[in-house]
């Protein structure tokens, strides 16, 4: 009797799980998906980042066009209190200007600074840190004890110094057109140092092994030693590092525009709305100000819960 031939599902091979079915159920994801302070922070980040990236398009008013400018507008209270006008939901400032649009726009800023000056720095650290680890000797020295002698002082200082020694460098009528480039140099140069430490620590745990030792005589170069072996290691921490130092970059430009030495007037961002509105604080013009700090506090709470959850759900010890 001849015998059935099966069916073609029952001989071929069960199928790997694509990449994103295996995102979902990592430990990554489970750890998200049971965390609901983290997907709330997820979903206020997401909604303010989305809220800067569509601004010229979502702003009721383009805060920066001068002609759609009008000062009899100037102090408009918020739509929904006494002598509030519809048009401005959140308020007007001193010059007639949208609170909404202007913080969408500045938030715009802020976030630049932010991501660009946590990139600038990532770089700058992990490329150090990588020398520091794997050539060791001379070169470890001199840069540890560059870190060490940064350490000894905040963040803010570092950048205040650098901020002014940039602006005293540069000639005066360059100082608009660059002091955004010169924000993002003194806050990045401010926080390259945990990335180095970080990395030098992965390197000199990993220079050790069999697999780079082996990959030494060979013959491979030490820059793909360094790139393909040794940087993978410390990519995990990194990025921890660098969510969280997302949130204090974003502080830090929003403390030197505070102080009248971050962005320029013609680029507002969060922190330059908060002086400006400081000013009227007292007068009663209290929306110019605390809508702005709202902003910056969610942002900056938002992203800096997401950097601890990504820190623990990262670390072995907690699993």
């Amino acid at each position: 009797m001849a015998i059935d031939a099966l069916p073609p599902d029952a001989t071929a091979r069960p199928r790997p799980a694509g990449r994103f079915r295996r995102l979902i159920d990592s430990e990554l994801a489970w750890s998200f998906r049971h965390s609901p302070a983290t997907i709330a922070a997820a979903v206020v980040t997401l909604v303010l980042v989305l809220s800067a990236l569509l601004a010229p398009w979502i702003a009721p008013q383009d805060p920066f066009d001068l002609a759609t400018l009008d000062l009899f507008d100037a102090f408009t209270p918020p739509a929904w209190t006494e002598g509030g006008d519809p048009r401005f939901l959140l308020g007007a400032d001193d010059q007639g200007r949208d609170v909404l649009s202007a913080i969408l726009h500045g938030m715009r800023v802020s976030l630049f600074v932010g991501f660009t000056s946590v990139l600038f720095a990532a770089v700058v650290g992990v490329t150090l840190g990588l020398l520091a680890g794997y050539l060791g000797g001379w070169v470890d020295s001199v840069i540890m004890r560059m870190a060490d002698v940064q350490l000894s002082f905040p963040a803010i200082l570092i950048a205040l110094l650098i901020d002014g020694v940039a602006r005293s460098v540069l000639p005066r009528d360059l100082h608009a057109d660059t002091a955004l480039y010169v924000v993002v140099l003194a806050i990045g140069l401010s926080y390259w140092v945990q990335y180095a430490r970080t990395v030098r620590g992965s390197a000199l745990v990993e220079r050790s092994k069999d697999y780079v030792q082996a990959a030494r005589v060979i013959g491979v170069h030490p820059l793909r030693i360094l790139a393909h072996h040794i940087l993978p290691n410390a990519i995990g921490p990194v990025l921890v590092i660098a969510t969280i130092n997302l949130a204090l970059a974003i502080i830090t430009e929003a403390t030197l525009s505070f102080l009248g030495l971050g962005v320029p007037p013609t680029q507002p961002s969060l922190g330059t709305l908060i002086r400006v509105g400081n000013d009227f604080l007292f007068s009663g013009e209290w929306w110019i100000t605390i809508f702005p700090g709202i902003a910056l506090v969610a942002l900056a709470l938002s992203v800096n819960l997401l950097g601890d959850w990504l820190r623990d759900a990262l670390n072995p010890k907690l699993r």
